[in-house]
């Protein structure tokens, strides 16, 4: 059974009964559901994520002190803990994971508030600009299982809004990043024998490849260790994760630098293609430092439009 299955089941089986039993009043106030960091919050858990940080488990968000007050937020809370500790052989565990609790009780304006600045989802432009991707990510993804009054399933809809405006700038960015780190940085540090420096260039590439991929799919970045999983199952420009790979795990000799400076040219040129049918560009030029300047001219906000080309990067 997959980390959300299990979270599911875990909750209409177990937490369910114990919210209508015991806290009859709150069912229609509050929201339950699972998202965050864990890979099984993206249904990515396999065999190997069972060896931590991986237990049934779900999240109870609810409204401010002054809907539910803190005396009843601490009775759920003793109630969430005296939930069955062994659920379909999975077992809670005692330990809090690196990066803090992911199930339990919490207050959903506290919990947008700590990880993206807002309360309620309302970013203003320089949180759009500075927020990473991954972190919008794992607000918006995973499931709700419950919500009546939108309490969280607002929130995750205003996070998963990006402006048009702050699109194009975070695009233009990293086309700019993709030039100079592929196009150009690559080639020269070879040329001066610093086959260090050159792989360093490449991962810059393929980093800022990724952000651009996930910006034309408009979808959201995850954490890097789940970039290339998630990579493969979008419908634009999946098929650049082979190139990336290549880009990532060969070597620098001569022969290998001639294979990732072809697998440079055919990703830019897949991304040149895909800013031309999505009306971002209107040249087929396969420099992107042209591109990142064509894309950011698209931009119509003025204020947005003038910052500096990397203040999204």
């Amino acid at each position: 059974m997959k980390g959300l299955e299990l979270a599911r089941a875990y909750y209409e089986q177990c937490g369910k009964p114990m919210l209508e039993e015991q806290f009859p009043e709150l069912t229609d106030r509050i929201a339950v559901g699972l998202f965050g960091s864990g890979s099984e919050c993206y249904g990515f858990d396999d065999a190997v994520s069972r060896d931590h940080d991986f237990e049934p488990g779900f999240c109870i968000f609810l409204p401010g002190e002054d809907v539910i007050d803190e005396n009843t937020s601490f009775r759920l809370e003793r109630a969430y803990a005296r939930l069955p500790k062994e659920f379909e052989g999975c077992y809670r565990s005692l330990l809090t994971p690196v990066g803090g609790r992911r199930h339990g009780v919490f207050r959903a304006a506290d919990y947008f508030k700590e990880r993206c600045g807002s309360a309620d989802g309302r970013l203003d432009l320089g949180q759009w600009l500075t927020t990473p991707q991954y972190v919008l990510s794992e607000l918006t993804n995973g499931e709700i299982f419950s919500d009546p009054l939108g309490l969280v399933t607002t929130v995750r809809e205003r996070l998963n809004a990006m402006p048009e405006a702050v699109l194009l700038k975070r695009l233009a960015g990293n086309l700019l990043l993709m030039n100079q780190a592929g196009q150009y940085n690559y080639a020269r540090c070879l040329k001066r024998g610093e086959k260090a420096a050159a792989q360093l260039a490449a991962n810059e590439f393929v980093n800022a490849t990724l952000q651009t991929v996930f910006l034309l799919n408009r979808v959201y970045l995850p954490y890097y260790k789940w970039a290339f999983r998630a990579l493969r199952s979008l419908p634009l420009l999946s098929e650049t994760a082979e190139a990336l790979e290549l880009l990532l795990e060969k070597g620098n000799d001569e022969t290998d630098s001639a294979l990732k400076n072809t697998a440079v040219e055919d990703v830019c040129r897949r991304v040149v293609k895909e800013l031309l049918a999505q009306g971002f560009s209107g040249s087929d030029d396969p420099d992107l430092e042209k591109q990142a300047s064509l894309v950011n001219r698209k931009i119509t906000d003025p204020e947005v439009r003038n910052l500096d080309i990397l203040s999204a990067v």
